[in-house]
Formats: structure tokens, sequence, C-alpha cells
């Protein structure tokens, strides 16, 4: 067996729901700050500025990953004026998917797995 298909078969060995989450809304580690950010604070309803400063990362990376993430449906976007605030998403599934990403995330092991998936990623695009 080479080992590109068994270092394939070590790191997609996860749960499919979860390894399905992180394909879809896990594309960076900008998206996993945040994404643990509105987990953590779920009733948040913000502007890209202040959400920037709290997950400590600038805002112009922030704006795309949040612009990103409203239009993949894990937020929901809204104009307010000049500004657009963010808040997570009101679907039970989704928020209940986000919990499960972020208590599998305080596995090491998961970590490492996501962590290949999240630079795979990235390095397709």
């Amino acid at each position: 067996m080479s080992t590109e298909n068994l270092t394939s078969r070590v790191f997609n060995d996860m749960d499919p729901a979860l390894l399905s989450f992180i394909k879809k809304y896990v594309t960076s580690f900008v998206k996993w700050d945040l994404l643990h950010f509105f987990h953590q604070n779920p009733h948040t309803i913000d502007t890209v500025e202040n959400i920037a400063r709290y997950a400590g990362r600038a805002p112009d990376t922030v704006q795309r990953e949040l612009a990103q993430l409203a239009r993949s449906g894990l937020l929901e976007s809204s104009q307010m004026g000049e500004m657009v605030i963010y808040a997570l998403t009101s679907s039970p599934q989704i928020q209940t998917n986000l919990a499960q990403f972020v208590a599998a995330s305080q596995d090491k092991q998961f970590r490492i797995r996501a962590t290949y998936h999240v630079i795979r990623d990235m390095c397709r695009h």
C-alpha cells in the first residue's frame, strides 16, 4: 500500500458527519476560530470589526471568512445601515453539528485529523 493511500485512510477515519462538517465549513484556520467563537457566544450579533477584535484576527481576513460562512448557511448576515452584521444561524441542525465539532475538537487525535483536512483544502485553493 502506498504511503499516500495509508495517510488518506488514517486521516479519513473519522465520523462521516464531522468530516462532512469540516469539508463544508472548516476550510481555514480562521474559520475554525470563528466557529469556536460563535459556539461560545451563540447570541452574538455583531460587525466584522468587533468579531475580528474578539477573535484576534485581521478584519479583512475575518470579513472574507464571515461572508463565506454566511453563504454556506452557518451564519446569517444582515445589513444595518452601512454595516453588515453577523449571527449564528438559527438552524438547530447546524447548531448541533457545530456543538459536535467543538466537542470533538477537545480530542487531540481529532484535531490532528481535522487539521490535515483543513490544510489539504487550503492547498487545493
